[in-house]
């Protein structure tokens, strides 16, 4: 129907202009809708790379499409880019202390085996299901948001 309207409408039918106007206003906010809408999600996603670190947990990799999975990579991988271009051999990790830390030392839970750690120093800690440990805050605040240690709070 399309067609044959704009070609009824050019040849003098003026009350067709009128529903091809609305038509394409309709068509242009359904496009503004679903832009919106992809913007925010993109945002989310971004967002869950400062949340959850690098691997995201499998419920939510469950609810993301595929492109929206291999664009949380390419913004990973970014990100991870940048972070070595920055604060000298090592680089420097933008993820940690997302919240000013109170001290540098916390005392933390494990929530389940999780194997060997190793800390600044050297030492290889094993860490445990229920075992507990005073560890660098920045050391473990990935874990902590990975869901295998868990903060005590004093």
């Amino acid at each position: 129907r399309g067609s044959s309207s704009r070609s009824e409408a050019k040849s003098g039918r003026t009350d067709l202009i009128f529903l091809i106007r609305f038509r394409h206003c309709c068509l242009l906010r359904n496009q503004r809708c679903i832009l919106a809408y992809l913007y925010d999600r993109l945002l989310r996603i971004r967002a869950l790379r400062w949340e959850y670190g690098s691997i995201l947990p499998n419920t939510i990799q469950f609810h993301m499409s595929t492109e929206e999975v291999e664009w949380f990579n390419r913004y990973k991988k970014s990100l991870a880019t940048y972070m070595r271009s920055v604060g000298g051999e090592e680089g420097l990790d933008l993820t940690q202390d997302i919240k000013p830390p109170k001290s540098l030392y916390i005392e933390v839970r494990c929530l389940r085996d999780y194997g060997e750690f190793e800390i600044d120093d050297g030492t290889t800690i094993l860490l445990k299901k229920n075992s507990q440990h005073f560890l660098p805050r920045w050391k473990c605040e990935q874990l902590i948001r990975q869901g295998v240690l868990e903060h005590i709070l004093s």
